[in-house]
């Protein structure tokens, strides 16, 4: 059996995160020896906690050594945890603090999905206030970010986020590993009802129906009734011809992502800011999802500095009918969600469109017209759809039909 296991990272660099190492004795108690810039303030609390986790998991005798850079407390119990998971991996058994109100909420199919912000997910720092910046999603992400050695601790600190963090209305994500090894990320966060799981390098619509099925033996064991939704990302050349296969696997998917860096090392091209070698593979996701009535999200924009790349990539996007965008850092929120916000062109017309239509509803009408043209239902729900995004984003007022009418 393993007498020393360690959990978490530590150096000069790192905030809102501890180390921890555990070591077994025969005998003499348990011992905690701390270091931490807070001792003075919070040195008792942490001890305590601790000292609680290890007598959950039944660990009587052991010396242990936590340094301490400003963890929160679900952040200290899940890296004590993950070291008695290495001390003894055949536990099962979760330390589970109280969760926040508001983490087992429902999320909506067709909710704004316009930015998603890539967290990783064993650096707890960049979680704790990503709420602020406002994305549409975020992004706990198990999968690339998350070093191999690394995965079990990223494992059970998402599972804890997921109940401690309140992040201010963003849609709370998951991006699991591939299978096998995602089955293990299912079976810590899917309990915490997280609202939409990604599925990386997603290409055939079976691989769509294995999470679906594991979320749903899961939701069973524990008895829980909670919908989480999927978003598979295509990020291959099997994936991109299998895109429509892959969208209509199951009623759970929402939205269907592209990943281009791992597409066009799969065709054996270069990556090129002008894109030209993803051409055919954005389309192909883009006509496969709105066959399937889900959302297409477009991928990350990589270069944290270039805003004015960001802006036309994003703009570009839209133009191609995607409805959102990946962003890896909070400076790109802003401009995403500019760019994927309709030009005053567009505004008075799809509001002259609502209007018509609310128009012909009052009167009973069973067509709609704007002057002597007939206005198609798709048009018109495009319409809605451009002013609901009007009114999130702040550019138009709740009572624009009043302010029209006295304009």
């Amino acid at each position: 059996m393993t007498m020393t296991a360690r959990s978490g990272r530590r150096g000069k660099d790192i905030r809102s995160d501890c180390w921890v190492q555990i070591t077994l004795v025969e005998n003499g108690g348990r011992s905690i020896a701390l270091s931490s810039k807070v001792d003075v303030l919070y040195g008792r609390s942490i001890r305590a906690l601790v000292d609680d986790v290890l007598a959950f998991f039944s660990i009587d005798h052991a010396a242990v050594e936590v340094e301490d850079a400003g963890a929160l407390p679900y952040t200290i119990a899940a890296r004590v945890e993950a070291a008695v998971r290495r001390l003894h991996p055949e536990e099962t058994r979760e330390y589970l603090l109280p969760a926040i109100p508001g983490t087992t909420a429902h999320s909506a199919r067709d909710r704004f999905r316009r930015s998603r912000l890539y967290l990783p997910g064993n650096d707890p720092k960049l979680a704790i206030n990503a709420g602020i910046h406002q994305p549409d999603g975020v992004i706990l992400d198990l999968e690339d970010s998350v070093a191999p050695d690394s995965k079990d601790d990223a494992r059970i600190l998402v599972r804890n986020t997921l109940r401690a963090v309140d992040f201010q209305g963003a849609e709370r994500m998951v991006r699991i590993n591939q299978l096998p090894l995602g089955y293990e990320d299912l079976r810590a966060v899917v309990p915490q009802s997280p609202q939409l799981l990604l599925i990386p390098k997603c290409e055939t619509a079976r691989q769509v129906q294995e999470v679906d099925a594991a979320i749903g033996d899961i939701l069973r064991e524990r008895n829980l009734k909670t919908e989480i939704y999927l978003m598979p990302i295509i990020e291959s050349a099997l994936g991109a011809l299998n895109a429509l296969e892959i969208a209509t696997a199951s009623t759970a998917v929402v939205a269907l992502a592209i990943g281009l860096e791992d597409y066009t090392a799969d065709i054996g091209a270069e990556r090129t800011l002008e894109g030209r070698e993803s051409q055919w593979m954005r389309g192909a996701v883009v006509n496969a999802a709105r066959a399937a009535g889900i959302q297409p999200i477009d991928t990350v924009f990589s270069d944290v500095g270039d805003m004015d790349g960001l802006r036309a990539s994003a703009k570009e996007a839209r133009s191609l009918g995607f409805d959102g965008k990946g962003c890896i850092h909070p400076r790109q929120i802003p401009v995403v969600h500019d760019a994927f916000a309709p030009d005053e062109q567009e505004l008075a017309r799809a509001k002259k469109i609502v209007l018509a239509f609310e128009d012909a509803e009052r009167r009973g009408l069973g067509v709609v017209a704007l002057g002597s043209k007939m206005i198609d239902p798709p048009v018109v729900k495009r319409a809605q759809r451009t002013i609901t995004i009007a009114l999130k984003a702040g550019l138009l007022a709740a009572e624009w039909r009043e302010e029209d009418a006295h304009a």
